[in-house]
């Protein structure tokens, strides 16, 4: 895909597109602000990183506890090699482009044409940022409707192509 083709939209059309009811459209904004928008836009308050932090955070423990679930027989070992790849930038950043937030990020003129938009780490930037801003707004369990099927449609690929295994 290049950088002419993607189609834009706004985080209302964003959270209508995936059915996810923010009260606090601000926030998701704030979500989906990276910090080269704030250079070009100086009535733009906050970037996305600080929600980036909370994200990180809420996705480390929601996919740890959903394995644990969902794994009964899987030892500890396992469970984290399991974890670290639903939760490296490369797994996140397919979440993001398979729900096409990328229509929604907020980004300087520059930062776009040095294809920004495409960026894996920017997008699982965003995808945390998005995570930590459901939380704030809709509480845990409406994180967990969110990711979880995600991580279940995900999991199986893991397995079968072994990337939760440590390449040593």
């Amino acid at each position: 895909m290049s950088k002419k083709e993607i189609v834009r939209e706004s985080p209302q059309q964003l959270i209508d597109r995936l059915g996810v009811k923010f009260k606090d459209t601000l926030l998701l904004t704030r979500a989906l602000t990276h910090r080269s928008y704030l250079n070009e836009h100086p009535e733009a308050l906050e970037d996305n990183e600080r929600l980036e932090f909370l994200g990180d955070a809420v996705l480390d423990f929601l996919v740890g506890e959903w394995l644990y679930n969902r794994f009964p027989e899987m030892e500890e070992g396992d469970l984290t090699q399991m974890r670290s790849a639903l939760v490296q930038t490369n797994q996140l950043a397919d979440f993001a482009r398979n729900l096409k937030i990328e229509r929604a990020i907020r980004l300087g003129h520059g930062e776009v044409k040095s294809g920004g938009l495409l960026r894996k780490t920017l997008l699982c930037d965003v995808f945390e940022a998005f995570t930590g801003a459901m939380l704030l707004d809709l509480g845990i369990d409406k994180v967990k409707e969110f990711i979880y099927p995600l991580l279940e449609n995900s999991v199986m690929d893991i397995i079968k192509q072994h990337k939760n295994e440590d390449p040593k």
